[in-house]
């Protein structure tokens, strides 16, 4: 007996509502009253944070009235493939595709870079067919390298194992990345004592020790700056940390588009 046939739309679609998307793109499979359960608004909202109308009450009236037509399924998938800009477009928002797990990035202009505003130091460049923001930052020249990011945990899915990703690119005269390591680290607010990792921002041959930056397949590049466990709002603020100074190598050629916060794949 098909099962589908013995439950109404209804009723299937609330069993699907506690499973996970992965688990409602499956059921859609089954059957066609499967299918129009499984790809309901009833099971898809529940996919959705809890919080999402507030979310996007930042974003820009352009962004959010493309989204006005979706059904809650193609509302989760456009999220997971299309990050929108939020809070005066200094920040981004996603959902990861297999829980719906949100992920942020802080754009260059809301992280604390030392001699940020000194243009002999930094630029501020506008690269709208590379970037998601408005502007991105172009190390000059520097001795003391230093870029920290915050995100108030209360924002995260809670429960969750997060990474932090330092999401960046190299111009074709980039200088001291291949030279010196640098000190990637990611803690709690007022805790001491954080696990710091030390990388090249360009890897020298033979150098295979972990993590190592990869490409991005929106075209820029990715390093893990380290991870923490989010289970409890009391904790304030998480802080990302990128750090070379020894002010002993100089260093250009860094354009920094921001610090992403995604769940840890697997985690």
């Amino acid at each position: 007996m098909d099962i589908s046939e013995v439950f109404q739309e209804e009723c299937l679609a609330h069993i699907i509502s506690y499973t996970s998307p992965r688990d409602a793109c499956r059921s859609a499979l089954v059957s066609r009253n499967f299918q129009l359960a499984a790809d309901s608004d009833a099971v898809w909202k529940g996919f959705l944070p809890p919080n999402y109308a507030e979310i996007i009450s930042s974003a820009p009236a352009s962004s959010s009235s493309k989204l006005a037509d979706l059904t809650k399924k193609e509302l989760y998938f456009h999220h997971c493939n299309n990050p929108i800009l939020i809070n005066d477009g200094i920040m981004s928002f996603a959902l990861e595709k297999h829980g719906g797990k949100k992920c942020y990035m802080i754009g260059a202009r809301s992280l604390y870079i030392v001699w940020g505003d000194a243009p002999s130091y930094w630029t501020w460049k506008s690269v709208p067919d590379e970037s998601r923001f408005a502007e991105v930052a172009e190390l000059r020249y520097v001795w003391w390298l230093e870029v920290v990011g915050r995100i108030d945990v209360k924002i995260l899915s809670p429960k969750t194992t997060y990474a932090a990703y330092l999401v960046f690119k190299l111009t074709d005269s980039t200088s001291g990345f291949d030279e010196k390591l640098v000190e990637l680290s990611v803690h709690f607010e007022g805790t001491a004592g954080e696990e710091k990792l030390h990388v090249f921002l360009v890897v020298p041959p033979g150098h295979d020790m972990p993590p190592q930056p990869r490409e991005r397949s929106d075209g820029w590049m990715e390093v893990e700056m380290g991870e923490f466990f989010y289970d409890n709002e009391d904790a304030g603020g998480v802080v990302a940390a990128l750090r070379e100074v020894d002010n002993y190598t100089s260093k250009n050629g860094l354009i920094v588009e921001g610090i992403e916060f995604r769940p840890k794949e697997g985690r």
